[in-house]
């Protein structure tokens, strides 16, 4: 996929976490090293102090976790040559991690030191974004309130306007006066 194909997804929903973090990794295969940190640090402001965002449930069969973006951002750090940089952000992903995923960012933290370049992560390949069918068939807009309708009083006498509560009505108030009926 192209930059411009993550542009154009963004350009839709410019908050969507796992777009920015695509877009960052096909940044960092092209070379483009800015262009991925930046992207980098859009997804993680998207994450908004979240450990994770499930997509499951949009039809995107993926976990996007905080450690993850914060090792891609590091791997973009070491790209552009930045180690100390790195070695903070990978600081910071430890953190972040889950239990299970200490091995990975110890590896990373050991090959920062070493000055060397980091792999970056991706969204499995293969994976798509495929909203559901059932979803995609509700997009069309529905009208629920109708048409909108004027309502006036035909009583001659009635002055009121405006909008309240059901009035309690006189007796004989609603009556035409004998000046209105000449």
């Amino acid at each position: 996929l192209s930059p411009q194909a993550f542009d154009r997804t963004l350009a839709k929903d410019n908050s969507l976490a796992v777009g920015f973090f695509q877009r960052g990794f096909v940044h960092l295969q092209l070379e483009m090293y800015e262009e991925a940190l930046s992207d980098y640090h859009m997804a993680l402001t998207h994450l908004r102090e979240n450990p994770f965002i499930d997509y499951k449930q949009l039809g995107l069969r993926h976990i996007l976790y905080a450690w993850e973006v914060l090792y891609n951002t590091a791997a973009a750090q070491c790209r552009l040559q930045q180690w100390q940089e790195a070695r903070a952000t990978l600081d910071k992903a430890v953190v972040w991690r889950p239990e299970g995923r200490r091995a990975i960012l110890d590896l990373a933290l050991e090959r920062v030191q070493d000055r060397l370049f980091l792999e970056p992560m991706q969204v499995p390949p293969g994976e798509f974004f495929r909203p559901r069918k059932k979803e995609v068939e509700q997009l069309d807009s529905k009208d629920f309130l109708g048409k909108p309708k004027v309502i006036s009083s035909i009583v001659p006498n009635d002055e009121y306007f405006g909008f309240e509560p059901l009035r309690f009505q006189k007796q004989a108030f609603y009556e035409p006066r004998a000046d209105t009926l000449r």
